[in-house]
């Protein structure tokens, strides 16, 4: 099976590189390609330097926008698996190996790395922690599903998703809106328990003043993707 990993990276010169080395070291089975969202510091020279394997986007299109653009490159090169790991360092590609056979295993659509089902390494923040149960109850409520990571930007899917999100992809906060796209289509979502690490570089794209839009934002456009046609 053809594994690709998809790094989205903004402004990620403190951590891409070792972010890179860390996957070729530990899933050398995957492939990568790093999306760089046209950041303004260093990382498109760390990239070129190095010899990533790197597409520059033109413009600043989000986190979205970023992922998507995996999603498609996944789809055009016919890859059967592709996951998400962030360009900061949070997330660790041992278990990208174990996530890939139960994928495959349970015949899932999605696989959720969640780092809060054993409770075992970076938990996030107190105030972050309120909002990821906030969508767990939303979700539950809305879908049936319990998802206790919902924010997880660390996700794996099939051919048929990655065929799906390289089509419609949400473009601001993507993670719990896509989940419940999938959800909604009756597709298998599970979770796995992984550790994760507090960033090594960059900055969340969710400050803590863009906290309360965020909620309402993400709330209503999961509102919208469950009673939508």
């Amino acid at each position: 099976m053809k594994k690709l990993i998809i790094i989205p990276a903004y402004n990620e010169q403190e951590s891409i590189k070792k972010t890179v080395e860390d996957i070729i070291k530990n899933a050398p089975e995957f492939d990568y390609i790093v999306i760089n969202d046209c950041s303004t510091d260093r990382t498109k020279e760390i990239c070129e330097t190095e010899k990533f394997n790197v597409v520059h986007l033109p413009v600043n299109l989000g986190i979205g926008g970023a992922v998507q653009t995996g999603y498609l490159y996944a789809a055009r090169n016919g890859y059967d698996i592709a996951v998400q790991v962030d360009g900061d360092g949070q997330h660790d590609p041992k278990f990208l190996s174990k996530m890939a056979e139960f994928i495959e295993a349970e015949h899932a659509d999605m696989v959720i790395g969640s780092r809060f089902i054993n409770r075992e390494g970076f938990q996030s923040s107190g105030a972050r922690r309120v909002g990821i149960k906030y969508f767990t109850m939303l979700i539950k409520l809305l879908t049936g599903a319990k998802i206790t990571d919902p924010t997880s930007g660390l996700r794996m899917v099939n051919r048929e998703i990655i065929e799906f999100f390289a089509e419609e992809y949400p473009k601001d906060y993507p993670e719990p809106e896509s989940v419940v796209a999938i959800l909604r289509r009756k597709k298998k979502v599970l979770e796995l328990p992984v550790i994760m690490r507090e960033r090594s570089g960059g900055v969340s794209s969710i400050s803590m003043k863009k906290s309360v839009y965020y909620m309402i934002k993400v709330s209503l456009a999961i509102l919208i993707e469950r009673i939508r046609k």
